[in-house]
């Protein structure tokens, strides 16, 4: 399978089967909320960290097939790591997406792991905000911020 036809799949499958979607954990102590006026995707993230680690994260809201992929994505991969962790994956993932010259090499491939499969999206650039919605939201959040979040 060439990796257009895995990117395609994984999308799709997220979408249909997102990961952490809806319930709110129960110690939930950070939330955020962000919202594309453009198109309308809209998605709250909300975290439970205790000694700076993300023991817990959901998501909830509506959106394309990119936002949500991107938002289950991004709870799978970040369930269990450090704030640090966290806030640096979302650099990764934003160079990724949005740098014309950022390194795919099979290093920065590695440290993605499955989330790698979002440098896809760059292929189309009037998605790229679709899918820097919910990282975006999860930056709020790691910062306690209760300013919506938009990617306009």
């Amino acid at each position: 399978m060439d990796l257009r036809g895995l990117y395609e799949e994984v999308i799709l499958d997220h979408n249909r089967n997102p990961r952490n979607f809806g319930t709110k954990p129960a110690g939930c102590n950070c939330t955020a909320h962000g919202y594309n006026p453009l198109c309308g995707d809209e998605v709250q993230v909300h975290l439970q960290i205790e000694d700076g680690v993300i023991s817990d994260i959901a998501f909830e809201g509506q959106g394309c097939a990119i936002s949500t992929a991107s938002a289950s994505l991004m709870t799978e991969a970040l369930k269990g790591k450090r704030e640090e962790e966290a806030a640096a994956l979302f650099e990764a993932v934003h160079e990724m997406l949005t740098e014309q010259n950022a390194d795919e090499s099979d290093e920065t491939v590695d440290r993605l792991g499955k989330l790698a499969v979002l440098g896809g999206v760059k292929d189309y650039p009037m998605r790229v905000k679709c899918a820097t919605l919910a990282w975006h939201t999860l930056q709020a959040a790691l910062e306690r911020s209760e300013k919506p979040v938009t990617t306009e």
